[in-house]
């Protein structure tokens, strides 16, 4: 059922729409791996034991001033390591070979190691740990003593099969021989785990380290038995694709693990990418349009050996007409990393195209570039005419790149005119550009304004401008101003910048000049609230507050002569509490009503509303209670 799946998974990774077989578009370059070496430069200065284990073994120090220093750190730091024993153990005595420290290891250190393969190991890591550390010891490990670590790595393997447990297994059989043959069987059981990333990545749950990890032992597996590949071409290029985005890995261990992963893939010759991607931005002139290929394996090496034919299809992105079936691309450099395809040939006319290439007919890789067209000025006219139209515009022409030997001149009741064709050099077409821009600077003020051309239906490139409606333009400056001609695209080779005349503009002497940017503080802005609506008289103030006291005076009144029952008003603190909380809320309305606002009025009602709710309600049951005492028979009915 496993292997089912596997294929499957396959099947599908090969039949998935790629636009490259056998090959990805970037590599481990200069830059790369330069920062690389820094990061293990770096990593001599660290506090971190593993850190400076891997850094020895990417660089070795020559300069015993160097040496003899780390060596002591390293001892130090295996001393304060909090890593697992057997993990540390590696690290130090692998970085005191890698450094060549003339301290010898400690006898009970040394006897700790020799005696660890006769314990009973608690994981595939450990095994892996202590194999490794006896071969940097150069100690042979027994016949007897390997059976039994195959023994135990087979027990491990059945209550652990994540893929950390799968990875160190692979890398533990490498180093055990023909005995653990069996691991070969569990290569599908961890490749077939891997998470496929937008179908162009390939990664192990755990990131690089456990990607790294189970690939090299994979791999590893397949050669030590003479087994096929573990995965296939497809899944080759997603993997390298995947430790090729990590490249801008910042430690010791992720550097080390990223490089060795891409050496494994690459040194399986019927599986292994090869990175093949265009040299520069991808734009071509058009009068030598030649493209250059970097043809190079993962780590930016020739490919050994050389491929012998590369062909190219080239086609137009426009409308996929095919410019040439087969141009053979030939080498370049004496490194046999760069190649190049004359186009010179196709005579390609401005555009984007795009080129199928395909190495031995194994490797294929599309590539899209850009070829440059060449504007030239066809024709330009430059002109003055009155803004009513009441006389004829006479204008002249300009050759380009020359100057108009007069300076034109204008005033507010003028316009200036501009006129240009633009053609492509290569067939005389007109051709439509970006930007097409008219700029008059001011070399005196050192100010300048820009307008746009627009193109006419002749596919002129048009400019008119009144110079009265435009005077704000220019802050009413009158002087001599340069007009330019600013032409340019981004599928030209020789967008410009033209002087094409020199212009003394007139404007209205009397008109008011202000500066844009005036200086000095700013006047403060004092923020004023909306003055008050007009009050009414006083005596209507007056009037207003006597009505609204008057039902309280007739109350009193009636109180007076009716007279007031206060025969069960009692001491009891409930009551006293309730009509002062009553008061108190009354007063508190009328000092809102003099002076205090809404929020205010409510912080302070809050608590007395709440006082004499308790006391109220304690005030009603006292009373209820007490009416109940002095008529049981109605309670009791």
């Amino acid at each position: 059922m496993l292997k089912l799946v596997l294929t499957l998974f396959c099947v599908l990774c090969a039949c998935a729409p790629t636009w490259s077989t056998r090959t990805v578009d970037s590599h481990l370059g200069t830059k790369d791996l330069t920062r690389l070496q820094k990061v293990f430069v770096e990593g001599f200065g660290s506090n971190d034991l593993q850190a400076i284990f891997f850094s020895s073994l990417n660089i070795q120090l020559t300069d015993a001033t160097q040496k003899e220093p780390l060596c002591k750190k390293i001892a130090a730091l295996h001393e304060e390591s909090k890593l697992n024993s057997f993990e540390k153990d590696y690290y130090f005595i692998g970085a005191s070979k890698n450094l060549g420290c003339s301290a010898k290891l400690e006898e009970a250190l040394l006897s700790k190691v020799y005696s660890s393969l006769d314990s009973e190991l608690g994981s595939t890591q450990e095994i892996y740990y202590r194999l490794v550390t006896h071969k940097a010891l150069g100690v042979q490990v027994s016949e007897a003593t390997q059976a039994k670590v195959v023994k135990r790595l087979q027990e491990l393997l059945k209550k652990d099969d994540t893929l950390t447990g799968l990875g160190y297994g692979f890398n533990v059989a490498v180093q055990l021989g023909s005995g653990a043959a069996f691991i070969a069987n569990r290569v599908e059981d961890a490749i077939v785990q891997a998470d496929e990333v937008d179908g162009k990545l390939l990664q192990f749950e755990g990131g690089l380290s456990i990607t790294s990890l189970i690939i090299n032992g994979a791999f590893g597996v397949a050669k030590a038995y003479n087994k096929p590949a573990p995965v296939s071409a497809a899944q080759a290029v997603k993997f390298a694709n995947y430790f090729l985005s990590r490249r801008s890995v910042q430690s010791a261990k992720g550097a080390h693990v990223l490089i060795e992963a891409l050496k494994t893939i690459g040194a399986s010759e019927k599986i292994a990418p090869i990175c093949v991607q265009l040299i520069g931005n991808g734009q071509l002139d058009a009068q030598s349009p030649a493209l250059n290929i970097a043809i190079v394996d993962l780590l930016g090496k020739p490919l050994s050996p050389a491929p012998k034919v590369i062909t190219a299809k080239v086609f137009n992105k426009k409308d996929n007409s095919v410019l040439a079936e087969k141009i053979t691309v030939t080498s370049k450099s004496s490194d046999k990393t760069t190649y190049v395809a004359d186009l010179a040939s196709l005579k390609p006319v401005r555009g984007i195209y795009e080129a199928e290439l395909s190495a031995d007919g194994v490797y294929t890789q599309s590539v899209q570039f850009k070829v440059l067209g060449r504007v030239k000025v066809q024709s330009l006219e430059v002109g003055i005419a009155e803004s009513d139209a009441s006389a004829a515009t006479r204008k002249q022409s300009v050759t380009y790149p020359s100057k108009l030997k007069e300076t034109l001149s204008a005033d507010t009741t003028q316009k200036l005119l501009l006129r240009t064709v633009l053609v492509e050099e290569s067939n005389n077409k007109p051709l439509a550009v970006h930007q097409a821009f008219v700029r008059l600077y001011n070399k005196e003020t050192d100010k300048e304004i820009i307008f746009v051309a627009e193109q006419d239906s002749s596919k002129a490139y048009k400019f008119d401008m009144d110079i009265g409606s435009n005077g704000k333009n220019f802050n009413y400056q009158s002087g001599t101003y340069n007009i330019y001609l600013t032409v340019g695209d981004a599928s030209l080779s020789n967008s410009f910048e033209w002087l094409v005349a020199e212009i003394q503009l007139k404007f209205n002497e009397d008109r008011e000049v202000k500066s844009k940017t005036p200086s000095g503080p700013r006047p403060e802005i004092v923020h004023q609230f909306r003055v008050p609506d007009k009050r009414p008289p006083r005596i209507v103030s007056d009037i207003f507050t006597g009505l609204c006291i008057t039902p309280l005076v007739l109350l009193f009144i009636f109180w007076g002569k009716l007279g007031v029952n206060v025969s069960n008003f009692t001491l009891a603190p409930s009551t006293i509490g309730f009509h002062v909380g009553f008061g108190g809320i009354l007063l508190l309305f009328f000092v809102f009503w003099l002076q205090l606002n809404m929020f205010q009025t409510l912080r302070l009602l809050i608590p007395i509303a709440i006082f004499t709710f308790l006391t109220g309600n304690r005030l009603l049951r006292r009373l209820y209670a007490l009416r109940n005492s002095k008529n049981p028979s109605s309670t009791s009915s």
